[in-house]
């Protein structure tokens, strides 16, 4: 089913929005469709929507667009557990179809499938937020290590290699100072070429891991995972990684509280292996209208754009739970680009409306 893509309120915050003008009134660019989803779902009991959300983020990194495309299953008398049943399910069958559909554009990729296997066959990490966070700063191992021994492991790997691809690039230069023939050198140099392309990704990464170590370092409970941290944490598994029951306030109004405690919010992301984080956000809804309208104030939301929204709930209501998977990010994983914008072939972002 179809969500509007001109919407009278916001719905993951107001500071992300793009306002126009709709016939002198002020409306903004979609978010996302899950609130006109959930309408939609009490009517029909499970839906989605697929279509183009916006978000006026002024964020440069690799996993950002202003303009994507996300699909958003909304499914009535579904709780959080049922919802990531779903969540993981879905991933696996994509996982799955694109294995063996798609094996011409890996190997033009160079993309090793290798990891798809891990993830049809095995069932995804589940942590809470608690678990989560004690992980990222290295208070609970995983098989055996932290994440802080593991960072500072692989910064040894990477100096190592460095070490190893500076030498092999001057024993290369150096057969080629000495006179070789033509062929030879055209293999040297091809060699060079491409020891010094891996050369620049080493030393990014040189430059990026002591970033992660003091991030996860100086990680405080409580607060969302940036996107270091998000790397941290995956870093320790070979599986999409569920994390749930999340702080609430760090979480959307719309987001159900936890009975057992309060001050959690059933919600759910999934980060990916191999530092590309978030690509699923999902959760339970809350169907208590006082507590909504609690998180609506908190969140300095104008009361009156959400009274259709609060009259899912006044007038009866069902236990009911959806999540959004961004396309864009869900094919940079699976294809290991490098950039977001290598996903779309007019990529909107910020700094970017040409061509």
């Amino acid at each position: 089913m179809d969500a509007p893509l001109f919407t009278g309120n916001a719905v993951e915050g107001t500071t992300t929005l793009f306002s126009t003008d709709f016939y002198d009134e002020k409306a903004y660019l979609s978010q996302s469709g899950q609130l006109y989803g959930e309408a939609m779902a009490m009517a029909m009991g499970k839906i989605y929507t697929f279509g183009p959300t916006f978000r006026a983020e002024k964020s440069k990194t690799r996993r950002h667009l202003s303009e994507f495309w996300m699909i958003e299953p909304e499914m009535a008398f579904y709780d959080n557990d049922m919802n990531m049943d779903l969540i993981e399910s879905f991933m696996k069958y994509i996982i799955k179809d694109i294995k063996e559909n798609c094996k011409a554009e890996f190997e033009v990729l160079e993309r090793d499938t290798a990891i798809f296997d891990i993830i049809i066959n095995d069932k995804f990490p589940r942590l809470t937020y608690d678990k989560a966070a004690k992980i990222l700063v290295g208070k609970e191992k995983v098989n055996g290590k932290t994440t802080l021994e593991t960072l500072e492991n692989d910064l040894k790997v990477v100096n190592k290699s460095i070490e190893n691809d500076l030498k092999e690039i001057e024993d290369a230069e150096n057969q080629i100072k000495a006179g070789v023939k033509k062929g030879k050198r055209n293999y040297l140099q091809n060699k060079i070429d491409t020891l010094k392309n891996q050369l620049k990704e080493l030393e990014e990464r040189q430059k990026q891991i002591p970033q992660w170590i003091n991030s996860a370092k100086n990680f405080k409970y409580g607060s969302d995972f940036g996107g270091s941290d998000e790397t941290v944490l995956t870093r320790m598994f070979d599986l999409p990684v569920m994390v749930y029951n999340w702080p609430h306030e760090i979480k959307a109004f719309y987001m159900k509280r936890d009975k057992e405690n309060p001050e959690l919010a059933k919600g759910v992301d999934v980060l990916a292996p191999e530092g590309y984080g978030e690509i699923v956000g999902g959760g339970e809804r809350e169907t208590n209208e006082e507590l909504l309208v609690e998180k609506i104030n908190e969140h300095k939301l104008p009361m009156s754009a959400f009274e259709w929204y609060l009259d899912l709930r006044r007038y009866g209501s069902v236990p009911h739970a959806g999540f959004g998977l961004g396309l864009e990010r869900m094919v940079a994983w699976t294809c290991k680009l490098k950039h977001i914008r290598e996903t779309i072939p007019f990529p909107r972002m910020y700094g970017r409306l040409l061509p």
